[in-house]
Formats: C-alpha cells, structure tokens, sequence
C-alpha cells in the first residue's frame, strides 16, 4: 500500500493568507527549516494507478498538480483521472471544499458517514457533482467498506471507520447548545483504518481528534502508521500567539504537549510510525529548528509535510 500526504496543514495552510504571525512570515520568506504546506489530505493506493483520497481540501487542484500520481496519465483519454474515490472524515470546510474544485463530470465515489452526507445533501452548491456521475455512498461505523470506484470495481483498499471525541463543523454550530457541544453528534468526527488486499499491515488516519480514550488507544495499538491530529502543540497557543481567541480544545482538536497531550497520553503504545498531521499555522513544530520539533521527534513522531510517503 502506497500512502502519500498531499497536504499537512490545518485549515488555512501554511501560510494562511491573512496571518502575519512570525511562523507565516519566515515561509514566506524562504527561511530555512521552514516548508509551505497546504490544507490536509491524504492520499492511498493499492496498485499505484488508482488511488483513494481521504478528504478533499480547498487546496485539491493545487495539490493535484504537484502530485503526479494524481494527474491524468499522457496516454489517456482526453478527460481522466486516477482518482477513484473520496472518503470524508468530517464536514469541515477545510476537508468538502475541494469537492467543488472537482466538478468537470468526471466519475469518482464520495464516501461519508449520515452526517456528513447530510451536510452535503443540504447545502444546493454540491449539486455540481452531478449525482449520476459522482455517487455518495454511506460510510456505516465499525464496519468493514470494501473501496469501490464509480463503476463499482474494487480499488484494493478497504477500510474501517470509528468515531472520535471531536466537532460539528464550524459552520454548523449551534450556539444555544454550547453546552452540550455546539450540536456534536455521533459521526460528525471519524477516524479511518486503512488497509489493502495485498498487507496486512494497517495505517491509521485521524487528522481531528478532541480526546484520546481508552477504545481509542485499543483500536490503533499496534498499527504500522499512524497519522495523527498536531493542530496545535499548547491548547491555548492561538491564544498566546494573539492571532485568536479559541482553544483547541474549543476547535476539537487535542493538543501535543504535556501530561494530557498526544505525545505523552499515547507514548505507551506500540505503533509502528507515528506523523503528526493537520498542523495549524501556530504550531511551532513548524520550524525544524525550534526545542519543539525537536521534542517531537526526541519523542518517537514525525512532523508531516507535503509530499511525504509511506509504503506499508
């Protein structure tokens, strides 16, 4: 199985257009130690022709064109795509957006749960992915789903797809519920087990993560990778960084650093490799020189960046 990370960053990217916070700057910069990286996205493929994305960011055309794997092969037909599927992992902007960039009635499957199916069943302007060309199909949790292309051929990859502690979208939130998360359901947040035919090695894909639980830690034990929510490594580093007023936490998202962050509450666990993921413009681990991408890596993670591949 071929894993290829075709964008590392948060919502926004790196740098997001409008920041003007010293890590922003020194990208624009070209400072070394320094990488730009657009908004998260994963991609997989079993036999390295078809491949399955896992979220579509406002970035996708962007990242098409730097990824040549994505891109139509020069000895095919006039309109092409090696893209077989899309697997949604939630409704946030930052990840349903692409779609829109990927309306030229090319066939490909949108795979998501009730909830998030509901969000693009109700918002018209996903009506441009004509339902006859681009299918959705519902993602059931805890269960097995075999990855098949528009015309129902398997693409080798399977998955299965659980709940995590997280958030409704941003633009769901319903604020006379704050108290009961914003109107958060069961399937406004999933995690992905990815796997292929032809290993038995598995990868885990969680790029927004609220809270590591006990079942949690139980299911990804033991996986060969795990790509794992780095939005921010202080919970109130937004906060610090005087570029916001939100959390983390707030934002659903679990911080890196210290006794109840990421690194520590999964340190325990035996997994094979460990990559930071969805890194919000904020994060420090941004700068390759800084004591926390040092700490980071000292702690067993990789910091993600564009381009970056795993084979398992």
């Amino acid at each position: 199985m071929h894993l290829k990370i075709i964008g590392s960053a948060a919502g926004g990217g790196f740098p997001q257009w409008n920041c003007n916070y010293a890590l922003s700057r020194a990208v624009r910069e070209n400072r070394p130690g320094f990488q730009p990286r657009t908004q998260s996205s994963l991609a997989a493929s079993a036999n390295g022709t078809g491949w399955v994305l896992f979220n579509a960011s406002p970035d996708i055309r962007q990242q098409i064109a730097a990824t040549p794997e994505l891109q139509p092969s020069p000895q095919g037909p006039l309109r092409a795509t090696p893209i077989r599927a899309v697997v949604l992992t939630n409704a946030d902007v930052d990840h349903i957006a692409g779609l829109l960039s990927l309306r030229e009635r090319q066939p490909f499957a949108i795979y998501a749960t009730d909830r998030v199916l509901h969000v693009l069943e109700t918002n018209s302007i996903f009506n441009v992915l004509d339902h006859s060309i681009v299918e959705r199909r519902r993602l059931p949790l805890s269960e097995r789903t075999d990855i098949l292309d528009a015309g129902g051929k398997p693409t080798g990859i399977a998955i299965e797809t659980f709940a995590v502690p997280g958030k409704v979208a941003l633009f769901l939130e319903d604020e006379a519920k704050a108290d009961k998360g914003f109107g958060t359901q069961e399937g406004d947040t999933i995690g992905v087990r990815i796997g292929a035919e032809d290993t038995a090695e598995t990868a885990f894909y969680i790029p927004g993560c609220a809270r590591i639980d006990h079942p949690l830690k139980e299911r990804i034990a033991g996986a060969a990778c795990l790509f794992f929510d780095g939005t921010v490594y202080h919970d109130d580093e937004m906060i610090r960084a005087g570029v916001g007023a939100k959390t983390g936490a707030r934002m659903g998202h679990l911080h890196i650093a210290g006794e109840t962050g990421s690194m520590r509450m999964l340190e325990d666990l035996p997994i094979g490799r460990r990559i930071y993921v969805h890194i919000n413009n904020t994060n420090p681990i941004l700068d390759d020189a800084s004591a926390e991408h040092a700490a980071v890596r000292a702690g067993g993670w990789e910091v993600a960046y564009d381009g970056m591949e795993i084979r398992l």
